[in-house]
C-alpha cells in the first residue's frame, strides 16, 4: 500500500443534481470549456434527425413532408431545411459524426452546401477562410 506521503488527492468541485429523475453531474459555475471543444451537440442532433426523417420517408411511413412535419410537431419548412443534412458527402458526415470535427460554417450554411459536388463540400465545411 502507498504511504500517506505518496498519496495524491484531487478535489473536483462538482454538483450532483437530478434531471428527469436521473442524477446529472454539473460543472462548477466558473467553469469555462477549453477552446479545443469537440463537436457542438446541436449539429449532431440535426444530422441524427435528418437521417431519421429520411429513413421514415423512404420507408413509406409518410407520403409527404407535411405529413412528417405534423407527426413530429415541426413545420414542413423546418423539415425541408434540415433533411438536406442527410445528403451530405460521406466524408463530411464521417468527419462531423465520428471524428467530431467542428464545422467552420453555420447549420443553415451546412444544409446549403448540399448543392456543391461532394468533392468540394469538405473545403467549404471545414475551411476557416
Amino acid at each position: 500500500m502507498n504511504s500517506p506521503s505518496e498519496t495524491v488527492q484531487i478535489f473536483v468541485p462538482l454538483k450532483l443534481r437530478k434531471k428527469n429523475g436521473r442524477p446529472k453531474i454539473m460543472p462548477p459555475a466558473d467553469y469555462l470549456p477549453s477552446e479545443d471543444q469537440t463537436q457542438a451537440p446541436h449539429v449532431l442532433r440535426a444530422i441524427g434527425r435528418a437521417w431519421s426523417w429520411r429513413r421514415r420517408m423512404e420507408a413509406g411511413e409518410f407520403g409527404t413532408v407535411q405529413d412528417l412535419a405534423s407527426a413530429v410537431g415541426v413545420t414542413d419548412r423546418f423539415i425541408g431545411r434540415h433533411i438536406r443534412l442527410a445528403y451530405l458527402a460521406p466524408e463530411i458526415l464521417k468527419r462531423l459524426v465520428y471524428k467530431r470535427e467542428i464545422p467552420a460554417i453555420t447549420l443553415v450554411e451546412l444544409g446549403e452546401c448540399i448543392e456543391l459536388p461532394w468533392a468540394e463540400q469538405a473545403d467549404v465545411v471545414f475551411s476557416k477562410a
